[in-house]
């Protein structure tokens, strides 16, 4: 029996996703068109820049996904569209969600919303199905910074959130104050490896305030130290600074909030999930806390499809979105315990 298959968009920001995952959420086809050297001259993504990729983009990235799964445009060979209809860009969100809206329409399928952190919770379960619940997830992207117990597929409640900066948007501010270039991330991970992380004290902020985190004051010492040291500062070592101070704060935060709901896992997801460093003292907290922890591939940290369709299986027996379905560039997930 052939296995039943979703086709999933994901156009949040400035990669253009396709992918064909099947029902036991094994990833057939996943291609992904990023747009970093479009934006890398403006320091940043540029919308309507992002938008415009995204027109041109969409249908030859969902072909190849198709052709790679073994179907056509014309038999695609799938049980379902799931798409991102937000959070992110309202621009890059519409091109995905119209043509979703097309494809679903022409091939007489179910089309189905997703929102886009759901993806990220869904993420590390393509490559280790066996994540027991319930767990807390460490969601940590450029747009936000969160810690959730995921107690089921679509059951998750909020235990703490940055109350200023994600931690990715502290890396690319501080990246492009030390003339890193874009994306930030990357730049400072790569960097910090050559730099010596004892040679500025940066604040840990909010250490010991609940599971909440906070990190513009530390964007803040990083300008005001470089600042200090005028012309005689070693950038390999702000950066090695600044990356310890982060990887500090998100791993007590993560094992405090394992410890005070009694999880049996610590997830990963996001962009900043991909951090080096990160992810090495994350895997050794739970290793010495004699837990498990499950680091998506880097593939999987990053804005993909395939994760879109795994929260896509969740959903498609009983979501019936129509084609009225609206992006919102603001959508919030569910969440027990989340401010209204």
């Amino acid at each position: 029996m052939t296995a039943r298959r979703l086709l999933a968009i994901e156009s949040s920001c400035d990669e253009t996703a396709a992918a064909v995952v099947d029902e036991d959420l094994t990833v057939v086809s996943s291609v992904v068109s990023s747009q970093i050297d479009l934006h890398a001259a403006f320091g940043g993504v540029v919308p309507e820049v992002a938008g415009r990729a995204h027109v041109e983009l969409l249908e030859p990235v969902v072909a190849q996904a198709i052709e790679m799964a073994g179907g056509t445009m014309t038999e695609p060979g799938i049980v379902g569209v799931a798409v991102t209809r937000g959070p992110g860009l309202i621009g890059s969100l519409l091109v995905g969600l119209s043509g979703a809206k097309a494809m679903a329409w022409a091939w007489g399928v179910p089309l189905i919303g997703i929102n886009h952190m759901e993806g990220h919770l869904f993420a590390a379960q393509l490559e280790a199905p066996q994540v027991p619940h319930p767990h807390v997830t460490l969601l940590v992207s450029g747009g936000h910074t969160m810690l959730l117990l995921v107690k089921g597929p679509g059951d998750y409640e909020l235990l703490g959130g940055t109350i200023d900066d994600a931690a990715g948007e502290a890396y690319d501010k501080v990246a492009r104050y030390l003339g890193l270039g874009y994306p930030g991330g990357p730049a400072i991970d790569r960097l910090a490896g050559t730099g010596d992380p004892a040679a500025y004290r940066f604040p840990r902020s909010m250490a010991k305030d609940g599971l909440d985190l906070s990190f513009s004051g530390l964007k803040t010492s990083v300008v005001r130290a470089v600042d200090q040291a005028g012309g005689d500062v070693v950038v390999a070592d702000v950066a090695a600074s600044f990356q310890a101070a982060v990887t500090d704060v998100l791993v007590a935060k993560s094992m405090a909030a394992v410890d005070q709901t009694g999880a049996r896992a610590l997830v990963l997801g996001g962009g900043v999930a991909a951090n080096s460093a990160l992810r090495a003292a994350a895997g050794a907290a739970c290793e010495e806390a004699g837990i498990e922890c499950f680091l998506p591939s880097l593939a999987m940290c990053t804005d993909n499809a395939a994760m879109i369709a795994a929260a896509g299986w969740h959903h498609l027996d009983h979501v019936g979105d129509g084609l009225e379905l609206a992006a919102d560039p603001s959508l919030h997930l569910e969440l027990e315990g989340a401010q209204p």
